[in-house]
């Protein structure tokens, strides 16, 4: 999907210069590499587990195959985002995507269920630094309103590429269960072209760099000498809401097809069209958010609204016309929602912190996707049936979005002048 256009941002002493769109296109497709290890999978699954039906436990361990890479990832982001403010964010995204490459494809070659347990757990540790880095480096390449519709730019290419992945992840499955591993040897593509066009960014001149995001916010963004404490109080709060938003973002993607089946429609064709079109309208969610103005604390509330909405409309669905426009509505506002948050996580960090504070939202973010499945399965035990648990994670959001909405009115306050563009 090509980058939204946007005009460069003015260089600072201590910002690397980033000429032309190679740097963001690498740091999107590497964003994307995740979402490859979270969907790519799926479609092959009844035919691993028909390989490792002798294996003891397999109806248990075939399934994490799929799954635990989110897990490893949501454990190991933020110490992922210690390493990137300590050795470099460059340094650490190249090595981690030949990595990524390295555990992804070692299945080609194991007849060993938990070998090839061991080598997702593996990818989640790669997966953890690339995708800390690559956002880290986002917000150190690009400022103000370019790098708000960047970070927009990473939700539209996630959700666009789940649905790509998905299809990919079939087509090569009807070679074999193994086929689809091949698609993790991009990684061995990506990590020298990463390499080569990717300025590498320095501390130097940052001190007295304002941070056009923060800037009147009461953040200070004095990065002088010696230590300073990392903001845990300014990031603990978000990251808790981090968590409950990646439950509402992944419930349409995990739930859908269960869903369909509860109305007896069991066409994968059907499944996959609706599942596409879910996607387009978080990519167009996406979109809008980068036309939004003014403060994204006050926004939140309000960008829960359609969320909530799409889940009570889906609860109460008798046919699939009433299920389809419910969850469009609700990946809609998703789409609007996960950038604004990702947006303000960033807009709380200063040079020093940014790859620790954006691993902590990374692994926020993971776990929430983690826990979508169970925290529905609970609902689902507790009320009967999976149509109620999404409705009432509708008015568990709904819920949300009234006690942000005091609280984002007497915190917000007017977003200081963005930091000039060139044209």
């Amino acid at each position: 999907m090509p980058a939204p256009a946007a005009p460069p941002t003015r260089h600072h002493p201590g910002l690397p210069a980033v000429r032309g769109r190679l740097p963001a296109v690498l740091l999107m497709t590497g964003s994307c590499l995740p979402v490859l290890g979270a969907v790519l999978l799926a479609p092959v699954l009844p035919r691993m587990q028909d390989h490792f039906e002798g294996v003891t436990g397999s109806a248990a361990l075939v399934p994490l195959v799929l799954t635990v890479p989110a897990l490893s990832l949501a454990l190991l982001a933020p110490f992922a985002g210690v390493v990137v403010d300590r050795l470099g964010r460059k340094r650490l995204l190249v090595a981690a995507t030949v990595l990524y490459a390295v555990f992804g494809t070692v299945p080609l070659w194991l007849d060993s269920l938990h070998g090839i347990l061991l080598s997702r757990v593996l990818v989640g540790v790669a997966e953890a630094a690339i995708m800390t880095a690559c956002t880290t480096l986002i917000g150190d390449y690009y400022s103000g309103r370019v790098r708000d519709r960047y970070l927009a730019l990473q939700t539209m290419c996630a959700s666009a590429s789940a649905t790509l992945f998905f299809v990919l992840g079939g087509a090569l499955g009807a070679a074999g269960w193994r086929a689809p591993f091949w698609l993790y040897a991009v990684g061995l593509l990506l990590a020298p072209v990463m390499a080569r066009a990717l300025p590498n960014p320095t501390t130097a001149g940052l001190g007295a760099l304002p941070n056009p995001t923060t800037a009147g916010l009461g953040v200070s963004t004095d990065s002088g000498p010696g230590p300073r404490p990392f903001p845990v109080r300014r990031m603990a709060g978000l990251c808790l809401l981090t968590v409950f938003g990646a439950v509402v973002f992944y419930t349409v993607p995990v739930e859908m097809s269960y869903l369909l089946d509860d109305l007896d429609v069991d066409s994968t064709g059907v499944i996959g069209a609706v599942t596409a079109v879910a996607s387009a309208a978080t990519v167009l969610g996406s979109v809008v958010f980068t036309r939004l103005t003014g403060d994204p604390r006050r926004r939140l509330p309000v960008l829960l609204l359609p969320c909530a909405a799409g889940f009570l409309v889906m609860g109460v669905a008798d046919g699939l016309p009433l299920l389809i426009a419910g969850a469009v509505l609700n990946c809609f506002g998703t789409g609007l929602l996960l950038p604004s948050l990702l947006t303000l996580a960033m807009s709380r960090l200063d040079y020093a912190d940014r790859g620790r504070g954006i691993g902590l939202w990374t692994a926020a973010f993971f776990l929430g996707e983690f826990v979508c499945p169970l925290v529905l399965l609970g609902g689902k035990g507790a009320l009967g049936s999976l149509a109620s648990a999404v409705a009432l994670l509708g008015f568990v959001t709904l819920t949300v979005s009234a006690v942000l909405l005091p609280l984002a009115r007497r915190t917000a306050v007017p977003l200081p002048r963005q930091v000039p563009e060139q044209r």
